[in-house]
């Protein structure tokens, strides 16, 4: 159970088989974790919640996670919020995009297990202190 000044995680994954292993883990870290199921809902969350770093996938419903990050960015509450990438969209275009849009950093699912997500998440937090 996340204590009440654990850190907000906010995931941004549209398959729910993800999104419960990566719910799952990050509580047991001691994360308070926020879901959103497409880039509408992201954009709606991540300025409601204001977390302290958004996992985003890229190919989501309604709204792409390039455009919900460029609308993150553009936005006061989120546009220094970290956010990890986390797409299995591995080309240098896709990678260099995100991090021209703000991206703090990209990581290929199928390259990276759950506890490098975790490391990943930690690191960048760590760097924010």
């Amino acid at each position: 159970m996340p204590s009440k000044n654990a850190p907000k995680i906010l995931v941004v994954e549209d398959e729910t088989f993800l999104v419960k292993i990566y719910a799952v883990k990050l509580k047991k870290e001691g994360y308070d974790v926020s879901i959103a199921n497409d880039g509408e809902q992201a954009v709606k969350l991540a300025a409601d919640v204001n977390p302290d770093l958004i996992l985003l996938d890229l190919i989501l419903p309604k709204m792409n996670g390039f455009e919900a990050l460029e609308k993150m960015r553009a936005s006061a509450v989120n546009k220094s919020t970290p956010v990890i990438v986390l797409s299995n969209l591995g080309q240098e275009e896709d990678i260099k995009r995100a991090e021209a849009l703000g991206a703090d950093g990209y990581l290929v699912k199928a390259n990276f297990s759950i506890q490098d997500i975790v490391a990943k998440i930690r690191e960048t937090l760590e760097k924010r202190k």
